[in-house]
């Protein structure tokens, strides 16, 4: 190895100016390597490709004798958006030797914060990356990513969006109407980073790549990352000030939720993933997605912690007797006191459950767990409660087996459900269409819902706008004759998203149930404050933050053999901003 740096470094011509020394090989490099030229500059690589990292930034990165940063930014560690960006203090190799033939080396940069891994192979364009806290702070957002040319790298491509990045030209400063949002030029529509964002646990591959050059993340283990089934995250974009093509690798973010505020262990790790070059092959990255997939958890990755696991099965069976048909599972925090898509201190296991309920998680991290069920939509998209199970231990090498697990379901009559009940907007007008900014205001300012009539695609994803959104309904007078000992009613209701800024009042039969609001109640029966996610106001129609409510009333409330309305009226709107809607259910 010695040797080798040595007839490297011979090689290198290098050109220093004050803030950005670059260093270039002449020739190809034989094998991986790690060269220090000064006590703040490193140079990593293989015979393919190599980038000068700097104290903060990789400042060049050289494939097929091409610099694909340019005049971009580079490579770079953070938390907290860019407010504070790890500093590298040294580099070492920390280990070396071979994966299926070829040679490698582990080279760990190290912060104050925590450690930096590049697992450089030979022949491998790319590396495996991982990151090991040691001192990170509480914190929502952490992230590694490249600055890449934007000539090289003119396209963005994530798992529902494959596209040119916008034009820097477009990005026109009294046309910006919000945070890294802006009206085009010709007035047809927005432009937002947003519109690259996607789901974590269903993204094989994603990147920024052109017609010779493709910069990929392919995270096949996805147990490092915060939330549940509905994470989402910002996978690529146009920076706006200087028209950078970003590729970002969010492997803790909150892009769409109210907040992931978390505490992380010392040894936390995120990683290994790979990053990985090619000549702009979608094909090719595929095909490297799906040996990577095939190949977690790496047997070739030398750490005990993430080597020890168990795994996990079950069956689900509803108080009613039914299986919990393809219900979403997630193995996460025992005795949680956040929700499922607000945890990640540790790590974080998702699936969904079969026809007859059976689900089961392998390779799990040893530890203890909760284990959570919910509806997701299908056979049993009536269902309104949700499962949870403390204390499930993880063991290595064993299968826990929790054998049949029953689910309560609630038992009151149910005289109408408007949406599935699944967490997402699925279903209704716009519900689930591709992620563009604005959606909402697509959706009408007074809407009427007739119960046996109307179609749930006549409901829109979301109310935002001043106005009142009725559902009608019938009491049919044998139904209240047989619940006339039940004097209470209840109004269930299931938001996918809510963004501030926008206040409702809940009426049955124009009696005031209580309000759904951002900025206080008004005194009635019942007021939900609710707390922002950005998911209407950044490009999202499916889903943001979950949340719940009920209403209870007097079943008086309601008319025996007549129509019956609820209605959602709103009373102060922001633009962009409201409600999301996952279901609505009346039950007494």
């Amino acid at each position: 190895m010695k040797a080798s740096i040595a007839s490297l470094t011979a090689l290198l011509v290098t050109s220093i100016t004050a803030l950005r020394p670059v260093f270039r090989p002449r020739a190809a490099a034989a094998g991986p390597f790690l060269t220090q030229v000064d006590n703040e500059t490193w140079v990593i690589g293989n015979e393919l490709w190599n980038v000068t990292q700097g104290r903060t930034y990789g400042v060049k990165l050289y494939y097929k004798d091409h610099d694909c940063v340019g005049d971009a930014v580079g490579h770079y560690v953070s938390y907290n958006g860019a407010a504070s960006n790890l500093n590298w203090t040294s580099a070492s190799i920390v280990t070396e030797g071979t994966i299926d033939g070829s040679s490698y080396i582990d080279v760990k940069f190290t912060a104050t914060e925590g450690d930096m891994h590049w697992i450089i192979l030979s022949g491998l364009a790319g590396a495996y990356q991982y990151f090991v806290n040691h001192n990170l702070p509480t914190l929502g957002e952490f992230r590694t990513l490249w600055r890449l040319d934007n000539t090289t790298f003119p396209n963005g491509k994530t798992d529902v969006r494959d596209e040119a990045l916008p034009p820097l030209s477009e990005y026109i400063s009294t046309l910006k109407v919000q945070d890294e949002t802006w009206l085009k030029p010709d007035g047809s529509g927005y432009i937002t980073k947003y519109d690259f964002s996607s789901w974590i646990r269903t993204q094989t591959y994603y990147g920024v790549y052109g017609e010779n050059f493709g910069s990929w993340y392919i995270n096949a283990g996805k147990d490092y990352y915060n939330g549940n089934h509905l994470k989402q995250e910002l996978m690529v974009h146009r920076e706006s000030a200087t028209g950078d093509a970003v590729q970002l690798n969010m492997i803790h973010g909150t892009h769409f939720q109210v907040s992931a505020t978390d505490v992380f262990p010392d040894g936390k790790m995120w990683g290994p993933w790979l990053w990985y070059l090619n000549d702009g092959s979608k094909e090719d990255a595929e095909l490297r997605a799906k040996h990577e997939f095939a190949s977690w958890p790496y047997a070739w990755f030398e750490d005990e912690a993430y080597q020890t696991r168990g795994s996990v099965k079950g069956q689900l069976v509803l108080s009613d007797g039914r299986p919990a048909t393809n219900a979403a599972v997630f193995l996460g925090d025992s005795s949680p006191n956040k929700t499922a898509l607000d945890q990640g201190s540790d790590y974080y296991y998702t699936g969904y459950a079969d026809e007859q309920g059976n689900f089961e998680f392998k390779d799990v991290r040893v530890g203890t767990y909760g284990l959570q069920a919910w509806s997701n939509g299908s056979k049993i998209a009536d269902v309104t409660t949700s499962f949870l199970q403390n204390n499930v231990k993880v063991e290595k090498d064993h299968l826990t087996d929790l054998a049949s697990l029953e689910w309560q379901v609630s038992a009151k009559t149910k005289l109408f459900q408007v949406g599935d009940f699944d967490r997402y907007s699925y279903g209704f007008q716009y519900g689930g269409s591709p992620y563009e900014h604005g959606v909402v205001d697509k959706c009408p300012a007074d809407l009427t819902f007739t119960v046996g009539s109307s179609r749930t695609e006549d409901w829109c994803m979301g109310q935002s706008k001043l106005g009142n959104w009725t559902i009608a309904f019938d009491v049919p007078k044998a139904a209240a004759q047989c619940s006339s000992s039940k004097k209470n009613a209840t109004l269930l209701v299931s938001l996918a998203g809510y963004s501030t800024g926008v206040s409702s009042n809940v009426y049955a039969n124009d009696v005031l149930l209580g309000n759904l609001t951002s900025g206080g109640g008004i005194g009635t029966n019942y007021t939900a404050t609710l707390l922002n996610d950005p998911s209407l106001y950044r490009s999202g129609t499916a889903a943001g933050e979950w949340r719940y409510f009920e209403f209870p009333f007097d079943a008086a409330v309601l008319r025996p053999g007549a129509a019956n309305e609820v209605r959602f009226q709103v009373t102060r709107n922001s633009t962009w901003h409201g409600f999301m809607w996952d279901s609505i259910v009346l039950e007494w």
